[in-house]
């Protein structure tokens, strides 16, 4: 049996060879925001008060879009504490750069901080990750889809990259909003409401056309370069019975500049290892983990991560393999026959009764 190790078991062997201001906030992060944010601001008053020509609307919409993408990115960073440490600063600046991505602040820490990061890659208790046979055979909407041509069902996924963050934050607005103590439920329904409030506020004001160039558009562009990220986090990777960031998270590669827009947000496993800590300072973290544990360590290209995506599906047989139940293909997982440097894709034939 593969011998796990938690996070805490890492992060105590890699930190004392890091420097101390690794672990602190730091607040000059904030500066990308700005950028951002007055990128947003003029790309909306070229949109609304200007009568611009369809193919310039949509080159501001990708760049709205982009834009989106890049605030959520901090703040996810925001609300991780690693920019500024006081409470109500941390979820008011979380909350304006979620803003777009219509996500509150104390849902997102609920959800993704104390939940996902605490378990991940426990089928029963990571709310992001992928069901098993076990759960596939209880699940008739899922038979139903896996009845698809495998083809078709790897392009609709793709495709719904685009959608895939909104709907499922608001499924888990659905799941956590309950769990709030009475008093702080208000808040969460307020964080919730507010986003979608100033966006239909705006289409009623500026009419639909309008709209799809400033809102609309940008918020599939948004969601799907944001899941392209989070699909490739640990989708490709095993069920695990000890949340260890090295055998159930993976880091892709990207080109420098792509990652000084997203806020170093590829280095997954490094941010699983140390969650509080700026993504500034990951590619030291990543060289420490290198050295210690080569045969460990999973990255992948970003653009083969999706690849490999495509080519598997997404339900897990005995935790360490997928299977397409309407074939009975399985399918490697990282560590367990995927080759994340050449894409050799292990597949095998298993007969289902």
């Amino acid at each position: 049996m593969k011998e796990y190790h938690s996070f805490g078991w890492y992060a105590a062997r890699i930190a004392p060879h890091l420097p101390k201001k690794a672990f602190k906030p730091v607040p000059t992060r904030l500066f990308g925001g700005l950028a951002y944010f007055l990128i947003v601001i003029a790309s909306f008053v070229s949109i609304i008060f200007f009568d611009l020509n369809i193919w310039l609307n949509l080159l501001i919409s990708f760049i709205l879009g982009s834009s989106f993408a890049g605030l959520g990115f901090l703040g996810h960073e925001i609300l991780h504490g690693t920019v500024v440490r006081k409470p109500w600063l941390r979820d008011l600046l979380g909350a304006i750069a979620f803003w777009p991505l219509t996500t509150g602040p104390k849902l997102w820490r609920k959800w993704h901080n104390l939940t996902h990061h605490v378990h991940t890659q426990d089928e029963e208790k990571d709310p992001d990750a992928w069901p098993s046979m076990q759960k596939f055979k209880k699940s008739r909407f899922m038979r139903w889809i896996y009845r698809v041509p495998f083809s078709i069902r790897a392009l609709s996924s793709f495709a719904s990259l685009a959608v895939m963050f909104t709907m499922h934050s608001m499924k888990m607005f659905t799941v956590y909003v309950k769990e709030f103590k009475p008093k702080k439920q208000p808040g969460v329904w307020l964080e919730a409401i507010l986003p979608w409030a100033t966006w239909i506020g705006l289409l009623v004001w500026i009419g639909f056309v309008k709209w799809l160039f400033v809102f609309l558009l940008p918020l599939l562009i948004a969601n799907f370069i944001v899941m392209a990220y989070i699909s490739t986090n640990h989708r490709l990777n095993p069920l695990v019975p000890v949340n260890d960031p090295l055998a159930n998270s993976l880091t892709v590669t990207t080109p420098k500049w792509v990652d000084v827009l997203h806020f170093n947000f590829s280095y997954h496993t490094e941010h699983h290892l140390f969650p509080g800590m700026s993504p500034k300072f990951y590619p030291m973290v990543k060289e420490q983990i290198k050295q210690r544990w080569p045969e460990r360590y999973h990255e992948m290209p970003f653009g083969k991560a999706l690849i490999a995506l495509l080519k598997t599906p997404r339900v897990y047989y005995h935790d360490k393999e997928f299977i397409d139940p309407h074939k009975g293909n399985l399918f490697g997982s990282l560590g367990n026959g995927l080759n994340p440097k050449n894409l050799k894709i292990r597949r095998t034939k298993l007969k289902l009764r």
